[in-house]
């Protein structure tokens, strides 16, 4: 059986209120706003609760069918309008105001996380499973909306409300109407943290499972045809539905809990608006209340028990709303593997000498993948490196590309130490066809362009007339303007290869990287490429990590590696002669060759 790698996140290890503070700096970035949708707020409360009063005034005025008042109540139904319009008008001025500030916030947060997620390793990008970071990223990017959703027009308004409606009971009526709502707001509150903290778990593992299967899902679509190549979509299929299944387990638990912290809010609100109407029908038929006084207090304890009954569900929106933030700020925390010095100068270029001084280097402490690893690469040399596989060819590139850093000695560029330069000027100083060319799903002008944003369109066919692909590309119905597809499935893995060919050409670097570029090649196609490469090559130091031992006989110099070291290094003549690692390599593609 089949075991995913995949391990859900822990659940512990939650800073929420750290994680609240941190996503200050993105509200108060507008402050104005911010004050000014909290006057509004304010001023929405102010009016809100401003109309029972008046509608007490009403009612008692009513009461005493005093006809000579007649125009009193007509204009404090006049005011009662007014209070009406003004609540909804401060709410709606409060939404619009904070608009900006929230969705601002939105665009910051994923601003910052993508650009963290850029700057991360290549060994985190290699570990991490897509599907599950771009869903928990936009779960996480999404929460800090949903949180200043919940503070700005749920939390706070409800607090304000019930500081107004205790502060207008205690100053108009007994003590008992206040310790009675006091005592119902506080079971309330400590039923619902109860509750709701017994069923949180129910919802982390509903994410986590939720994770897992849109990775499940779109690892599947990714690798479309490997699934297809062994027959295997009902394997897909069920290992989805596996994961699902566990989700509607969890899903169903969350739901029925829910239903029981429901149920037990509405009999805590039933009980406490039953006790308050006794005491207040009571006042009244003493004589020590009027009519207007019992509508008063059962409209404020509906209007502040109708948003108090939305809390509960608030309250547990936001603690899954700081879970999905704890899982955003979490891979903001993690720390950089390759980070510039203090204080790093950018590369400079002068001639263009690679030099490695015994490098050591290994992915994992227990396999060392390079051994005391020392060769130059003068400039304007083409220098090849060959090799059986695992030998640690493409290593090579990685870390001069510092995708990693070397556990012993150090590389140089023109005598410069690259650890001690800024990633950025190194990177661009070199340019690579990788073995596995990977396309983005834009059109080919797109994708050739990507290696020099803003370059002309002369610029690109030209690049694409020295990686003999132009006329391909002008072949087709929309010529550049042809969409490559996901990860560039719609084209040949030779196609691919002379995009990626024609991209590093337009870059223009310095150093060129050619990792098994030819490869996805035919024999016609590779001599032009070659020729090409060859041209260009002329006026950079050149790196070539081939397997096709033809594609490098005219190097400068040859390295041999087995095992993570050098075994052999000269000419291709030279290396021939001494009978070793190389000719024995030489004489097997040869026989290889004939026999094809």
């Amino acid at each position: 059986m089949l075991q995913s790698r995949y391990t859900s996140a822990p659940e512990g290890n939650r800073q929420d209120l750290r994680n609240l503070k941190r996503i200050f700096p993105y509200i108060w970035e507008y402050k104005g706003r911010v004050l000014i949708a909290l006057l509004s707020l304010i001023l929405s409360k102010v009016a809100i609760v401003g109309i029972p009063l008046i509608f007490k005034e009403i009612i008692d005025i009513l009461d005493k069918v005093d006809k000579s008042a007649v125009i009193i109540p007509i204009s404090l139904f006049i005011v009662y309008g007014v209070l009406r319009l003004s609540g909804s008008l401060f709410n709606e001025v409060r939404d619009a105001v904070f608009a900006r500030v929230r969705y601002h916030a939105m665009r910051q947060l994923s601003n910052k996380v993508l650009k963290h997620l850029h700057k991360l390793s290549l060994r985190y990008h290699l570990e991490r499973r897509t599907g599950n970071v771009v869903r928990d990223l936009e779960r996480g990017t999404n929460s800090i909306s949903q949180i200043l959703n919940y503070m700005v027009f749920n939390i706070v308004p409800t607090f304000a409300e019930f500081i107004l409606v205790a502060f207008i009971l205690l100053g108009r009526y007994e003590a008992k109407f206040t310790l009675i709502t006091f005592s119902t707001v506080a079971i309330y509150i400590s039923f619902t943290l109860v509750v709701t903290e017994w069923r949180m778990h129910y919802r982390h593992k509903m994410n986590e499972l939720d994770s897992t299967a849109n990775g499940h899902a779109v690892d599947s679509l990714i690798n479309y045809e490997t699934v297809k190549y062994f027959n295997n979509d009902n394997f897909e299929l069920q290992r989805y539905d596996s994961t699902l299944s566990e989700w509607e387990n969890s899903a169903v638990k969350s739901q029925t809990s829910m239903s029981i912290l429901n149920f037990g809010q509405g009999a805590i609100i039933a009980v406490g608006l039953t006790f308050i109407m006794i005491y207040a029908g009571q006042g009244v038929i003493d004589g020590r209340m009027t009519l207007g006084d019992l509508v008063l207090i059962n409209t404020m304890m509906l209007q502040l028990f109708m948003p108090l009954s939305f809390l509960g569900i608030i309250y547990r929106m936001l603690k899954y709303t700081l879970a999905d933030m704890d899982m955003v700020f979490k891979l903001l925390d993690k720390e950089y593997e390759i980070k510039d010095k203090e204080n790093a100068k950018d590369l400079k270029h002068e001639q263009g000498e690679i030099c490695f001084e015994h490098v050591d280097f290994s992915y994992n402490e227990d396999r060392k993948i390079l051994r005391d690893i020392s060769f130059t690469v003068k400039p304007g040399q083409k220098m090849a490196i060959v090799g059986h596989s695992g030998s640690g060819k493409s290593t090579l590139a990685r870390l001069l590309f510092r995708f990693y850093d070397v556990d012993n000695g150090r590389i140089l560029y023109d005598n410069q130490d690259i650890s001690k330069v800024t990633q950025e000027s190194l990177r661009k100083s070199i340019g690579i066809v990788p073995q596995d060319t990977v396309l983005f799903n834009e059109t080919i002008l797109y994708n050739i362009e990507y290696a020099k944003t803003g370059a002309t369109k002369e610029e690109v066919i030209r690049a694409a007339k020295l990686a003999n692909i132009h006329e391909f590309i002008e072949s087709l119905p929309e010529g550049y303007d042809t969409a490559v597809g996901e990860r560039g499935l719609k084209l040949s893995g030779g196609e691919k290869q002379r995009l990626a060919i024609a991209r590093v050409i337009l870059k223009g670097s310095p150093i060129l990287i050619f990792d098994e570029a030819t490869s996805s090649l035919d024999s016609k196609s590779e001599k032009v490429i070659l020729e090409a490469l060859s041209s260009v090559a002329q006026t950079h130091t050149t790196l070539v990590i081939a397997h096709r031992l033809s594609t490098i006989t005219d190097s400068d110099q040859i390295l041999v590696m087995d095992k993570g070291r050098i075994v052999e290094q000269g000419t291709h003549s030279e290396l021939l002669a001494k009978s070793g690692t190389y000719a024995d390599m030489w004489a097997l593609q040869l026989q290889e060759s004939a026999e094809s």
